[in-house]
């Protein structure tokens, strides 16, 4: 067997480590990504919020009203800004629900995951959570929006669940009180949301040991030298 040179003094945990597990109810936060009165991508995650606190979890959902263009650092201390991030660090797992406009997630949508940085300090707020992405459409079924949603969930480290959703035709799909309608759409969400709970226990107790790099243990282990 012929074994890399340079990993010849390296040591690799592999096994995950003995824990006690949590007790608490797994922690889901919801975005959405509209703000029209009759907002088809809210009416899902309250949907996907009923199912999940049927299946047990803790959710909340963020109204993102208010919320300001993303711009850094200029707006970091809006109570929005600041709520979302407070959420996002409160978390175990999150839904993303967006509407697809012009092939892809709407801005409200990019702007609200815009503001949750991929670090505050040493915290990554979104490194090792689960992840699981739903669409509304207009029209006809398509994926574009639930697949840019996943470029980013995999961007911000997200343990983002295979399975996910796409209503067509939103308009159709909801009942008058805003719950939705029995079919298949409703089957796939109830899916998409017990998979996210399966992942969510599988992984909130061990989302540290499962986004530790390599890559990064060897840059602090150069920056610890340097101090010397």
């Amino acid at each position: 067997m012929n074994i890399p040179i340079y990993l010849k003094d390296e040591k690799f945990s592999l096994e995950i480590p003995k824990k006690e597990k949590s007790e608490h109810k797994p922690r889901i936060l919801i975005l959405y990504g509209s703000l029209r009165d009759r907002s088809y991508s809210r009416l899902l995650a309250e949907e996907a919020r009923g199912i999940l606190e049927f299946m047990g979890a803790e959710v909340k959902v963020f109204d993102p009203t208010g919320i300001p263009v993303f711009d850094n650092d200029k707006s970091v201390d809006h109570p929005k800004v600041q709520e979302l991030r407070e959420l996002s660090l409160w978390s175990e797992g999150q839904v993303w629900s967006s509407p697809e406009l012009h092939g892809n997630m709407s801005g409200l949508m990019k702007t609200q995951i815009d503001w949750i940085p991929l670090s505050i300090g040493a915290v990554r707020p979104t490194q090792g959570r689960t992840l699981a992405l739903m669409q509304v459409s207009g029209g006809s079924q398509s994926f574009n929006a639930v697949n840019n949603m996943r470029i980013l969930g995999r961007w911000m480290r997200m343990i983002t669940i295979p399975n996910q959703s796409s209503v067509a035709k939103a308009y159709q799909e909801f009942h008058d009180d805003g719950t939705m309608k029995e079919s298949a759409f409703r089957e796939r969400v109830i899916d998409v949301m017990e998979e996210l709970m399966r992942f969510t226990y599988l992984t909130r107790d061990h989302s540290e040991f499962l986004v530790n790099r390599y890559s990064e243990r060897k840059k602090n282990e150069r920056v610890e030298l340097s101090k010397m």
